[in-house]
C-alpha cells in the first residue's frame, strides 16, 4: 500500500471513533467543555481530541448507571448474552480496522493488535454463554426444620478503571462479566489510549446495550474524576487494573463504603529455565513472555533465572532472537516491536538498564535508547546481571531481559519468590515431577509450564501478594459481579 493510502486508512479509522462521553445512552461533551489530545507514540502526532471529563461528569454517569440498574438486573440472562454475542461478531468483522486503531494509539505491531482484538472479543463470547449459567442451590438443612436456598444477584453499579497497555482486552475482560451478571457500569479508560475503548463502546451500543448500562468517562485526571464515586453509596463495586501503588490508594478509598473490590496490579514475573529444558522451546517461550506488547505488560517475564550449566547458551540464543526483531512504527511491515507508550516510560527503562550496567551487567544486545521521533527502545538482553541491580526487584515494563543464574531447584524457587509480587511465573523443564513441585512452591496466581503465554478468557486471571486479588476470566470472573443471598425457608 502507498504511504498516501496508508495515511487515508489511518484517518478513516480514527474519524469513525466517537470522542465524547457516553452518559445515559447519549454521547455528550465534557461538562467543562475541555478536550485532550491522544497521540501516536511512534510519531508524537495528535490522532484525535477526546472529551476531558471531570467529577461532575462521573457523578452524572453513576446516576445514570444507578437509574438503569434495576431494569438491567431484571433483563433475562439470554437477552444480556445475545447483546454480548452480537458485539463479539461485530468486533471480529472489524478486526483489521480495530487493530489499526489500537496500533495508532498504543504503538504495538499490527499483528499483536489483531491478536489482542481477537482475545478481547473472546471475553464477550465467553460471558455471553456464562450469563445463562448463573446458578444457586437448594438443600435440606441438617436438622430438617428448614430449607436452604442460595441465590446470586448482581452486585449493582460498578466502576471499571482500565490501563493503557491492552486498551480493548482490559475493557472487555471487565465489561463482559458485568453485562452477563446484570450490573451497570461506569468505565474510565486510560487517557493515553481511550480510542479503542470508545470504539468498543459504540459497538456495544449498536449491539443493543440499553442506555445507562455502560457509561464512559474519559479524563486526564483519573483520581479527581473517579475519586468522588468511591464515597458514593450508589456505587457497589470497583474493578481496577493498574499499578500496585495506585491500587493501594483505591483500596483505602473504597473502605468507607465497604465496596466490593477487584485488583489486578503489578507483577515481577520470574522465568525459570532448568538444565533439562528444551532450550529451543525455552527461548521461543522467553521471547513471547518478554516481548508481548514490547514488555509493557504485567504478565511480562521480568527476571530470567537459568540453571548455571545452560545460562550462557540461553543468553546467547535469546540475544540472537531478540536482537533480530525489527523496531519501528507498528503499522510498518516486518516490525516486531513498536515504541514504548511515552517519554516517561522510556526514561524509566533507560534508568533501570543504566543502573544495572553501572553495577556490572553485561549487554548482549540493545542497551540504549534509539533516536526519535517516537519513544523507541531496542530489545535488550543483559547477562550476567548482579543480584543488587534494581531491575531484579522492579517491574521493567519494557523490552529488557535480565538473566540471573542458579545452581539448584531450591535456589530457583527461592529466587522466584523473592519479590512482593505474585501475578505469574513461567518455568521450563522436561521433568513433570519437577514442574508440579515448582509450580506448587511458587507464590503466584498463575504459572505457565513450558509455555510463554498464560492468558485465556476461559481461565481465571489474577495474582496473590501485592499483585492483587480477585479474578478475571473463566467461571470465576463472573463471581466478582455477583452477591450471594441465602433464603431460609421454614419446612413444616
Amino acid at each position: 500500500m502507498s504511504e498516501t493510502g496508508r495515511q487515508a486508512d489511518e484517518r478513516t479509522v480514527v474519524e469513525a471513533v466517537p470522542t465524547q462521553l457516553l452518559i445515559g445512552g447519549r454521547w455528550q461533551a465534557a461538562a467543562s467543555g475541555r478536550t485532550f489530545a491522544v497521540e501516536d507514540p511512534a510519531t508524537g502526532k495528535t490522532l484525535a481530541e477526546v472529551a476531558d471529563g471531570n467529577a461532575d461528569d462521573a457523578l452524572e454517569a453513576l446516576a445514570a448507571a444507578d437509574q438503569a440498574q434495576s431494569g438491567w438486573a431484571a433483563t433475562p440472562p439470554r437477552e444480556r448474552g445475545e447483546i454480548l454475542r452480537r458485539a463479539f461478531d461485530t468486533i471480529m468483522s472489524k478486526q483489521d480496522d480495530l487493530a489499526l486503531l489500537m496500533t495508532l494509539e498504543m504503538g504495538k505491531p499490527i499483528a499483536e493488535s489483531k491478536a489482542e482484538i481477537s482475545y478481547a472479543a473472546e471475553f464477550l463470547r465467553w460471558y455471553s454463554e456464562e450469563g445463562v449459567r448463573i446458578a444457586g442451590g437448594y438443600n435440606v438443612a441438617p436438622l430438617g426444620g428448614s430449607r436452604i436456598v442460595v441465590m446470586r444477584q448482581p452486585v449493582g453499579p460498578v466502576l471499571l478503571i482500565t490501563p493503557w497497555n491492552f486498551p480493548m482486552a482490559m475493557a472487555t475482560r471487565k465489561i463482559g462479566p458485568a453485562v452477563a451478571a446484570g450490573c451497570t457500569m461506569v468505565l474510565k479508560p486510560a487517557a493515553l489510549t481511550p480510542l479503542s475503548s470508545l470504539a468498543l463502546t459504540q459497538i456495544l451500543v449498536d449491539a443493543g446495550l440499553p442506555g445507562g448500562v455502560l457509561n464512559v468517562v474519559t479524563s486526564t485526571s483519573a483520581g479527581a474524576t473517579t475519586g468522588p464515586l468511591l464515597s458514593e453509596p450508589r456505587l457497589r463495586k470497583l474493578s481496577f487494573t493498574g499499578s500496585t501503588e495506585v491500587g493501594k490508594k483505591l483500596i483505602q478509598s473504597s473502605a468507607d463504603q465497604v465496596l466490593r473490590v477487584s485488583m489486578e496490579l503489578g507483577g515481577n514475573a520470574p522465568f525459570l529455565v532448568f538444565a533439562d529444558a528444551d532450550l529451543d522451546a525455552a527461548v521461543e517461550g522467553a521471547v513471547l513472555a518478554k516481548m508481548r506488547n514490547g514488555g509493557e505488560a504485567c504478565t511480562s517475564a521480568n527476571r530470567f533465572h537459568v540453571e548455571n550449566s545452560v545460562a550462557e547458551e540461553f543468553a546467547d540464543r535469546l540475544a540472537t532472537r531478540m536482537g533480530a526483531l525489527r523496531v519501528g512504527r507498528g503499522t510498518e511491515d516486518g516490525v516486531g516491536m513498536g515504541p514504548l507508550i511515552d517519554d516517561r516510560q522510556l526514561a524509566a527503562v533507560v534508568s533501570l538498564v543504566d543502573e544495572a550496567i553501572s553495577r556490572g551487567a553485561k549487554v548482549r544486545c540493545g542497551g540504549s535508547a534509539l533516536p526519535g521521533p517516537g519513544h523507541f527502545y531496542p530489545p535488550t538482553v543483559l547477562y550476567p546481571v548482579p543480584r543488587r541491580a534494581q531491575l531484579r526487584r522492579e517491574e521493567i515494563f519494557g523490552p529488557v531481559a535480565p538473566i540471573f543464574s542458579f545452581d539448584s531447584e531450591e535456589e530457583a524457587v527461592a529466587d522466584a519468590n523473592d519479590t512482593e509480587y505474585g501475578l505469574v511465573a513461567y518455568l521450563y523443564t522436561r521433568d513433570l515431577d519437577r514442574a508440579v513441585r515448582v509450580s506448587e512452591a511458587i507464590k503466584a496466581g498463575m504459572v505457565g509450564i513450558n509455555q510463554g503465554v498464560v492468558s485465556n478468557p476461559a481461565a481465571p486471571f489474577g495474582g496473590v501478594k501485592q499483585s492483587g486479588y480477585g479474578r478475571e476470566g473463566g467461571r470465576e470472573g463472573i463471581d466478582e459481579y455477583l452477591d450471594v443471598k441465602y433464603l431460609s425457608l421454614r419446612a413444616t
